[in-house]
């Protein structure tokens, strides 16, 4: 079955004019409905001190999210690891880990903003050494072993519902980090669509004697939106979609980072693009088929740099009630 994934981060420009109250609570809603109609994984990224209000605790959306479902999983996605204390990230995990009772997986990622490390104090050139270093405590800590870290001892209860605890996929754009999702990953999580990353790590795993875990492949489309008239609902989210492209592009070119977002001077450039599709579901449903095909996941953001939640749900409402119930029934002709 193809995995439908659905990013929530937040983000709201202040230009849009909507309350992030409404957002969280649309967002609550929107899961709430997704868990009941097929779609796979809430994916809940992280950043700090952002002008546009980009969610920084994606653990406490997260915790909300699971009350409110019963099936759908959970995946923090990227957990900026060396900016936080891991031992008190190990029990925020395993805790979210009991109350969705096991639907958790994680993502963790270095992290690559000047600002974020300086507002935790932290050395953005001790990035790789810290994000080792804290993975080993996540791997005992799930464990539930006793041990030290730093001077201190460790013992994170309660233990997380699955055993081992969550699967640690480790995300990251370089091939140092499909090394360290060899050795310490669970999988791994190309950000950008580099097949040698994909190469390297399955050969880094060849040399520990390990078998490869799960490669997330989203290579696909940033962002779909199914509806009845896509060219009225492209002009209402191209806004969206170009301050998201933009902000994380210029990021990316401001640090000389990889990105699969690129820079787009205006909305008719981003949709010849084909990183931001607006379709019918009819298209969708085709472009859905050929994502199965190729082994991807899709990912949506129903609520793109805060757009309107009443055309995030026209989106949603068309995906999980004509699209999702053919591809189920794709599967079951094929089974």
């Amino acid at each position: 079955m193809l995995e439908i994934w659905l990013r929530y981060d937040l983000r709201n420009p202040s230009w849009v004019g909507i309350k992030s109250t409404t957002l969280a609570a649309a967002a609550l809603e929107q899961v709430e409905w997704a868990d009941k109609h097929g779609f796979h994984t809430i994916q809940l990224p992280e950043h700090h001190c952002s002008a546009d209000n980009y969610n920084p605790s994606p653990l406490m959306l997260g915790a909300a999210m699971a009350a409110r479902t019963s099936k759908i999983r959970l995946q923090p996605s990227a957990i900026l690891l060396p900016l936080h204390d891991p031992v008190r990230i190990a029990e925020d995990l395993a805790i979210l880990d009991v109350i969705s009772n096991g639907r958790l997986d994680v993502t963790i990622g270095l992290g690559y903003v000047p600002d974020e490390f300086a507002m935790f104090g932290i050395d953005l050139k001790d990035r790789a050494r810290l994000v080792d270093a804290k993975l080993r405590v996540l791997k005992r800590a799930f464990a539930g072993e006793t041990f030290d870290y730093e001077g201190r001892t460790v013992h994170v209860t309660p233990p997380p519902v699955q055993s081992g605890g969550p699967r640690l996929w480790i995300g990251g754009s370089l091939k140092a980090t499909a090394r360290r999702a060899a050795e310490l990953g669970d999988g791994y999580y190309p950000m950008v669509n580099k097949p040698e990353l994909i190469q390297a790590y399955k050969e880094a795993c060849s040399e520990l004697g390990k078998e490869p875990g799960r490669i997330v492949d989203v290579t696909g489309p940033r962002h779909i939106h199914i509806s009845e008239d896509p060219d009225a609902a492209w002009a209402r989210i191209a806004p969206h979609a170009l301050h998201e492209t933009n902000a994380y592009a210029a990021y990316a070119a401001k640090l000389g980072q990889t990105t699969n977002f690129k820079h787009a001077e205006n909305a008719d450039a981003l949709r010849a693009a084909g990183s931001y599709q607006v379709l019918t579901p009819e298209d969708g449903l085709t472009l859905l088929r050929q994502q199965r095909d190729l082994g991807r996941s899709v990912i949506l953001a129903p609520l793109l740099a805060g757009l309107d939640p009443d055309l995030a749900w026209e989106s949603l409402e068309l995906i999980g009630t004509r699209i999702i119930p053919q591809l189920v029934q794709d599967d079951a002709v094929l089974a």
